[in-house]
């Protein structure tokens, strides 16, 4: 960084103290660049390339099944959020610490930044279906942060000796201060930037220019009475913006649908490979259906139903002739995500689909789109895959999908469950008539009773809301005599073959929670 300097005056500057703390401002610095020039290089090899990005990923394929649990109980749907603020602190912590040592011993920062870019560089190479340049943003990006920290390191480091000791020390502080302004005004200037040029690439403008096909087949519509207008109660159809987003990637795959093809395969008689176009003009179906997540606790919100439209997918199977044996229908996403789903299910009559519309528009890009899986009654672990891309036929004994090793189950229907929505726990209520409401669900088997006790009591029978079919969940509705006090409510469903939801409380693992929806409430 001296280069450019006369002999004369190199000939004059000498070092001065650096602290600890020095250290550790430029490591955290040219981490930040490093970040920054990596966001940057991603723009040409893929934002899954980019090393919070893949070491998110490699994160979320590698967690313990107790730690995704646990951030999916604690953040819900910002789980990934979590994860990358997460990240971040510790990749700051850890610069910090290479930023001290290399105030003593420069070459153990180059170090450090050297492990850093390696992790990096393998993280991304993990990635699905990404060649070797996906290893291009974490190197260059370390070589950005290494030349940073001896830069920022150097401008402490020297100044003149024409000046006494003070002045020498309020010169070189003045220097870090500009190169660590200037280091991290890069950084965020090479972030951002390659952030907004990463958006800019989105298919949002490809999404907006979809126009949807008509439905030969609507089904049934929502009647008025299926929504009891009960206020705090979740509406009959959930809206595309509250819909719940659980899945495995860090960030949201961007799917040009006219790049887009659809590959039927495996174990069938007819490969086929289906353009968007050519999906697009395939007889089209529209269902309300119910989709829940496996790790949906208790009571929890990890649940929606919206008005699908799609292909029917028993026609495609069919047409491209499963083999005997071939008992598993895998559906792979472009970033690699597999779900198994019984191909049994598939062909049984239920209205599975190949959506490509959500409630009247096209699908959402963080919900799929262009096309994804909707299947009523199997949790969306074996079924709901977004940004689909492959359906490959095989069977259960020959391959296991994304969750399978994990500790998840095969084959995961969804099990009867209801849920109070008002009053919620906590909350005070005056005495009097107080609503007890809330939605109860049983996928293909549907809900006929719901019931709410007291303190224990007797249960008492709830007025249910109208429902389109038996892929939907119902509403449900209870007047309740309060008196003062304090109370627990509870609820349980019985299904349309007159099986009642579980009581016993179990876990999420291995195929889905069970146990009666509790909420504590005070009448004053």
């Amino acid at each position: 960084m001296w280069a450019w300097r006369s002999a004369g005056e190199a000939a004059r500057l000498v070092n001065v103290g650096r602290t600890k703390r020095d250290g550790a401002v430029a490591g955290v610095v040219a981490a930040g660049v490093a970040i920054g020039v990596a966001e940057l290089v991603a723009v040409l090899t893929g934002p899954r390339t980019a090393p919070l990005v893949a070491v998110g990923g490699w994160v979320v394929d590698h967690v313990p099944e107790a730690g995704k649990e646990l951030a999916i109980d604690l953040f819900g749907t910002y789980d990934k959020v979590a994860l990358l603020i997460g990240t971040s602190v510790l990749l700051a912590a850890f610069a910090a610490g290479i930023g001290v040592l290399a105030v003593r011993r420069r070459y153990l920062g180059y170090a450090g930044i050297a492990l850093f870019g390696a992790i990096g560089v393998g993280a991304a190479l993990t990635r699905h279906d990404v060649g070797l340049l996906a290893a291009l943003p974490s190197l260059v990006g370390a070589l950005a942060g290494a030349a940073t920290l001896g830069w920022v390191l150097g401008e402490r480091g020297r100044v003149s000796v024409d000046s006494g000791a003070a002045e020498e020390e309020a010169v070189g502080r003045r220097r870090f201060l500009r190169g660590v302004g200037f280091a991290a005004v890069g950084a965020l200037v090479a972030g951002v930037g390659g952030r907004m040029l990463s958006v800019r690439r989105s298919v949002t403008a490809a999404r907006d220019a979809v126009v949807l096909p008509t439905a030969g087949d609507t089904g049934a519509v929502a009647p008025p009475q299926a929504d009891l207008g009960v206020a705090h109660l979740t509406p009959y159809v959930t809206g595309n913006r509250s819909f719940y987003r659980i899945d495995t990637a860090i960030t949201v795959p961007q799917v040009d649908p006219a790049t887009w093809k659809l590959r039927i395969h495996g174990r069938v008689d007819n490969p086929m490979t289906l353009t968007w176009e050519q999906l697009l003009a395939r007889p089209m179906i529209e269902r309300y259906v119910t989709l829940a997540c496996v790790s949906n606790p208790v009571g929890g919100d990890l649940i929606g139903n919206a008005r699908w439209l799609g292909v029917p997918l028993k026609e495609l199977l069919l047409e491209a002739a499963p083999q005997a044996g071939a008992d598993q229908v895998v559906s792979r996403s472009v970033d690699g995500f597999t779900a198994g789903s019984p191909t049994a299910a598939l062909l049984d009559g239920r209205d599975a689909m190949i959506a490509v519309g959500m409630n009247g528009v096209p699908l959402p890009i963080e919900h799929g789109f262009p096309a994804r899986l909707v299947v009523p009654g199997l949790y969306g672990y074996v079924s709901a895959t977004k940004w689909l891309a492959e359906l490959e036929l095989t069977s259960f004994a020959d391959f296991d999908a994304y969750w399978i090793p994990r500790g998840w189950a095969r084959e995961a229907p969804i099990k009867t469950q209801s849920r109070i929505d008002t009053p919620s726990a906590g909350r005070e209520v005056a005495a009097g008539t107080v609503v007890v409401a809330g939605v109860a669900w049983a996928q293909r088997r549907g809900i006929s009773t719901v019931e709410v006790r007291v303190n224990g009591g007797a249960w008492q029978k709830a007025t249910l809301a109208a429902t389109v079919s038996i892929d939907t969940w119902r509403q449900w509705r209870w007047e309740w005599q309060a008196t003062p006090g304090r109370y627990e409510l509870q609820v349980r469903a019985t299904d349309n073959g007159g099986t009642p939801q579980v009581e016993t409380r179990t876990p999420q693992v291995p195929d889905g929670a069970t146990g009666y929806h509790t909420v504590r409430v005070t009448v004053a």
